[in-house]
């Protein structure tokens, strides 16, 4: 695989804990346009693996490598100026705002003017059309001026998605977007996730098989902070490493996933 093909890269990619091995020597190949899932169940270290690739946590040992940059020893700030962006850590939704002015306050956030929270609203209102956009993308112009604390849960996870978006990112991480919804809003995020992928690459953890299997170009498996399969849905589903991996447990469901 070239490396203009490759857009992240982890190798040897460990986290350790007083002895305790939350992420096991994870080599990743996450491609450029790309929709990767990564998966496992509970306690496989997926979580611990975001919170090393966005910086929130450093490595015991091996590297992260980005668009062919070492950025192994780089602060957050540093990464996420790079266009690697996580959604759902920032659940920069703000109760008391609008879906409108929540997506402009990321806007800003983008511009770097995040704490001229004293401006004049005027000075807001060029970032208004693109905040509307945003909103359009993720179906909630029709809630643009209500208020976020009233609006439905899968709504609010589809503000948090525009709100990422509006930091332009490169590389979008998605910590189980799905989580605690309704069939009804489990589609249309999936949908939703299927749109905004277009021009940009998306590396999400996620526990949902039927949105794995829908959405997914490849699947990395994790079990115990290791990789046990890495490949397209078809053949990592029928791994029997995978599906033993799987059984007898409550929240995935790798059979009879469509």
């Amino acid at each position: 695989m070239s490396s203009t093909e490759t857009i992240l890269e982890t190798q040897g990619l460990t986290k350790e804990f007083k002895g305790f091995v939350a992420v096991n020597k994870v080599d990743l190949k996450v491609r450029r346009g790309d929709i990767h899932a990564l998966i496992g169940p509970n306690g496989a270290g997926k979580t611990t693996f975001f919170n090393l690739l966005t910086k929130f946590l450093p490595p015991t040992r091996g590297t992260i490598t980005y668009r062919g940059t070492d950025i192994t020893s780089e602060r957050p700030a540093q990464t996420a100026r790079r266009g690697i962006v996580r959604s759902f850590q920032i659940s920069a939704v703000f109760p008391h705002l609008t879906a409108l002015e929540n997506v402009r306050a990321a806007l800003q956030r983008g511009l770097g003017t995040s704490f001229h929270f004293w401006k004049p609203e005027s000075s807001l209102y060029p970032l208004h059309e693109r905040a509307m956009e945003l909103l359009e993308a993720v179906d909630l112009q029709a809630f643009a001026h209500e208020h976020t604390v009233n609006l439905p849960y899968g709504r609010k996870r589809a503000l948090e998605l525009a709100t990422t978006m509006a930091l332009e990112p490169e590389l979008m991480l998605l910590d189980e977007p799905t989580q605690g919804m309704g069939h009804e809003d489990v589609h249309r995020v999936t949908e939703l996730i299927k749109k905004v992928s277009a021009g940009r690459t998306i590396l999400m953890v996620e526990h949902n098989m039927n949105v794995v299997s829908s959405i997914a170009d490849r699947i990395t498996v994790l079990q115990r902070g290791a990789v046990i399969a890495d490949g397209p849905y078809a053949e990592v589903s029928k791994n029997p490493q995978v599906i033993e991996a799987y059984m007898g447990s409550a929240d995935t469901e790798l059979q009879g996933a469509h």
